[in-house]
């Protein structure tokens, strides 16, 4: 996301703005930003009087602008967070639409708008637009995560191993936060300039480099049956840490990679396309020959049947590991 690192690297730059309106549906951004303000603007010596939080729920608007208007005591900043905002009041947004159209040029006020856009048509947006930074946050595509981790993974002077890619792809998906929180965990145990590989994955994360959706999708994708049923035991008996709905997830993704790959007239840039290491495409490229446009297909309605019978929507009550073990039967007898 482009426009996140651009603030950011203002931000690193020492180039603050007065007024922050971070809003949107992926949370990661907006704590990253947040985060990397109060990195650069709070001492722990002036954190107590020089920082002030507020949250939405119990925040009054003509409060938050009396923090905002305060001078700073012993810091450069007088720095004002306002978690959970999606929950203030509408006349709280247009009393701090006031404020920001001439605000105190010695506060930065941070504004934390998570789990929807912030409305555009509101006057708080358009006065953020001309005397602060706005930032509009989307979840990635899946297609995007595997290059996400490896600079994130980079950022944290780390290498990984394609395979611990696509291992904390698959397992965590495109929850940024958890994904992060990996890397970091990973960056600790193993320090500075480590090639990180699966069995690290394992070891640190706890999440085995023999048994996981990422690997039961290959096993299937290659047509080997006694493997799969191995993993798909082991998932089944782990059902905490390998919910099924996560699983079918996987598969389902692996499938609509499959089924495009299927249908493009070249493979140049397919790796790219597919969102995929070029590590893997030799593989994605011998599952794809060996099933017909017509079996992808039938698989991706089996994954979605699946889906529907565990939510309780078509057929009779069946628990999960029944469903597993059913789907992966069906899969392997395509027609």
């Amino acid at each position: 996301m482009q426009a996140f690192f651009t603030l950011l690297s203002r931000i690193e730059k020492g180039e603050y703005a007065p007024f922050y309106l971070l809003s949107g549906t992926e949370p990661y951004y907006i704590d990253a930003l947040t985060d990397a303000l109060l990195v650069h603007l709070v001492e722990p010596t002036s954190k107590d009087f020089d920082c002030t939080t507020f949250y939405g729920k119990e925040a009054v608007g003509s409060e938050i602008i009396e923090s905002a208007k305060r001078f700073p005591m012993l810091a450069s900043h007088n720095v004002i967070v306002v978690k959970e905002a999606q929950n203030l009041k509408a006349e709280t947004l247009d009393e701090l639409a006031l404020y920001v159209e001439q605000p105190t040029t010695s506060t930065v006020l941070i504004f934390c708008y998570k789990h929807k856009p912030f409305d555009k048509r509101k006057k708080l947006y358009k006065a953020a637009q001309k005397k602060g930074e706005v930032l509009d946050t989307k979840p990635i595509y899946d297609n995007q995560l595997s290059q996400w981790i490896r600079d994130r993974a980079s950022a944290l002077k780390m290498k990984l191993d394609p395979t611990a890619v696509e291992l904390l792809s698959v397992y965590i998906g495109t929850d940024l936060t958890a994904v992060e929180k990996a890397l970091e965990k990973l960056q600790v145990a193993l320090g500075n300039d480590a090639i990180v590989f699966p069995e690290h994955i394992e070891k640190h994360i706890g999440i085995s480099k023999a048994y996981n959706s990422f690997e039961l999708q290959k096993a299937i994708g290659l047509g080997q049956f006694s493997k799969a049923f191995a993993i798909v035991q082991y998932l089944n008996r782990n059902a905490k840490e390998h919910p099924l709905v996560l699983i079918l997830s996987t598969l389902h993704s692996y499938f609509q990679k499959l089924l495009l790959l299927k249908g493009m007239s070249g493979q140049q840039n397919a790796a790219s396309v597919l969102g995929i290491s070029p590590y893997f495409i030799k593989e994605y490229q011998t599952a794809a020959n060996r099933l017909s446009m017509r079996q992808i297909s039938k698989a991706l309605q089996c994954i979605l049947k699946a889906d529907l019978k565990s939510k309780g929507i078509e057929g009779a009550p069946q628990n999960d590991t029944r469903i597993l073990e059913e789907l992966l039967l069906k899969l392997f007898t395509l027609t």
